[in-house]
């Protein structure tokens, strides 16, 4: 038997040298060009120390895309449970076109999310823009709907968790189809409300459901790219970046590598630790329940 496992363990090897190669040699080529002062093109650099990670401190930039990215994960998030929890109840009864209804909430989650964005552009531009047509149907005026930076971040943030609800919709499904009939015929037994019984019943059985969900809209939130890209690429000015796309703007428009990798590997600890806290949390809740 042991001879067995040890041969078995051979078959992770291609995997291993495929997440080494790909995964583990960046990150650690980006840690050490984060205490460089590398322009992305030169042959040469030399070591700052610590005075990229200094100076995020007081860059304004730094600072708003990290608020951002903390609206983008944490909105979005909230945004696509509720309402995938919500499809989810809804879909989950029988009724005509059912198959079809499911099909239309997940067919966003398979466009690519830059085709969105751009899909999603001509929708709130304000030249011709579809939003503005229809205001000026109802005789309205035309709203620059992208100029200001807090209604981008609002924009794309809604627009972020339309598009991937179906994914939330789709684990919140599951997780009411694996819940027996007897709990339920229990809790009308006992006289339960439709209301206790989401509360008392279907909640508690979701919990790893919504560990998951949670979770994977989460990571999402916190590296959205593409589609503030495809909408604003980050404007007006720096209101509506990400982190992720601030280290786009840095390395290549600013030609600041060394300081781009220091906010990317910030990027990667505010994503690593935050989704750790939030799994821990939620996997105690499900022992809890």
């Amino acid at each position: 038997m042991k001879k067995r496992n040890r041969v078995m363990n051979l078959f992770y090897i291609p995997a291993l040298i495929l997440f080494s190669i790909f995964v583990i040699y960046p990150l650690c080529k980006g840690i050490a060009l984060s205490f460089t002062n590398w322009n992305g093109y030169s042959q040469t650099y030399k070591m700052v120390g610590l005075s990229n990670y200094t100076r995020m401190l007081t860059d304004k930039n730094v600072i708003r895309a990290f608020i951002n990215t903390l609206i983008y994960g944490g909105m979005s998030t909230l945004l696509q449970n509720v309402l995938g929890l919500a499809l989810a109840l809804f879909l989950n009864q029988k009724f005509k076109g059912r198959a079809v209804t499911r099909t239309l909430v997940y067919l966003p989650v398979m466009i690519a999310p830059l085709i969105m964005g751009y899909v999603m552009y001509f929708f709130f531009s304000f030249n011709n823009g579809a939003l503005n047509d229809l205001l000026a149907v109802f005789g309205k005026e035309a709203v620059d709907w992208l100029s200001d930076g807090k209604t981008a971040v609002a924009i794309l943030t809604i627009v972020n968790s339309l598009q991937f609800v179906g994914i939330s919709m789709v684990i919140y499904l599951a997780g009411l189809q694996g819940i027996a009939d007897m709990y339920y015929e229990a809790a009308d037994i006992d006289g339960a409300t439709p209301l206790k019984k989401f509360r008392y019943v279907m909640l508690p059985l979701l919990q790893p459901a919504v560990t998951s969900s949670v979770t994977i809209n989460l990571i999402g939130g916190l590296k959205l790219f593409d589609i503030i890209m495809a909408l604003t690429s980050g404007g007006p000015g720096y209101d509506s970046h990400s982190l992720s796309t601030l280290v786009h703007r840095t390395y290549f428009a600013s030609e600041n590598a060394g300081y781009a990798s220091a906010i990317g590997i910030i990027t990667f600890l505010l994503i690593a630790v935050f989704s750790n806290l939030i799994v821990q949390y939620l996997k105690k809740k499900e022992v809890e329940m």
